[in-house]
């Protein structure tokens, strides 16, 4: 199976220095189905006001719009409303972004707006002196309940890295990388499942030959936790 994918982009400037207009177009053709795609995308750019307005359209007959202000209410502050409509099926689709990216903090609270009911997704990252934290979550206002919930912790220099992970409450990861010198660098990958005493672990080392040869290994496998513990004490 083979695609041909090509691509083209074009902008232009008005009168205003502020005001840029932006064109993409691509397409794909498989040659095993003979399925041709299409996509239009027209982009306009008010950089004085930090707003762009999107316009797209695919062979599928689906027809989008985004409005983005950015850097307006707040610096770093994000808002999106995204919208799609597909006139065959009469399918309508809407979201509501909203994200605020500074130094030490990445916030982002999305509201998905469907026919089963809204979902809202938030997320939030800190980062201080290497070391970052965050928190993923997904309420379902049609179930009200929370479907998703994910932690994790990590910490990071040019020379180690650690992470940890725990999703839903139920699914746990923990990784950690070393570089031992200039030429040889380390992993150690776990993560398991509450309930379920097997444990998936994955171990790989890299080598630097020189500038442009390396020697890599990596092995996984599932083990059983008291013998892991054990192995590792």
């Amino acid at each position: 199976m083979a695609q041909v994918v090509p691509r083209t982009q074009w902008a232009a400037g008005y009168d205003s220095p502020s005001l840029l207009k932006e064109f993409t177009s691509s397409g794909s053709a498989n040659t095993e189905t003979t399925k041709v795609t299409g996509s239009l995308e027209t982009k306009y750019r008010w950089t004085e006001y930090g707003l762009t307005f999107t316009e797209k359209w695919n062979t599928d007959n689906t027809l989008g719009t985004e409005i983005t202000v950015e850097d307006q209410l707040a610096r770093g502050l994000k808002l999106t409303f995204d919208s799609s409509f597909s006139p065959n099926t009469g399918k309508k689709n809407a979201k509501i972004k909203t994200g605020y990216k500074r130094e030490h903090i990445n916030l982002g609270c999305d509201v998905d707006f469907d026919i089963a009911g809204p979902s809202i997704r938030g997320a939030l990252v800190l980062g201080y002196e290497g070391w970052l934290a965050g928190y993923q979550m997904n309420f379902e206002t049609a179930k009200s309940r929370v479907t998703q919930s994910n932690f994790a912790v990590g910490y990071k220099t040019d020379e180690f890295q650690l992470h940890t992970n725990v999703n839903d409450g139920t699914e746990f990861g923990g990784s950690i990388y070393q570089k031992v010198n200039k030429k040889l660098e380390t992993a150690v990958n776990l993560a398991w499942t509450a309930g379920n005493s097997n444990t998936r672990f994955g171990i790989a080392a890299k080598y630097q030959i020189d500038p442009d040869a390396c020697f890599s290994v990596g092995t996984c496998g599932i083990t059983q936790v008291p013998g892991l513990l054990e192995f590792f004490t």
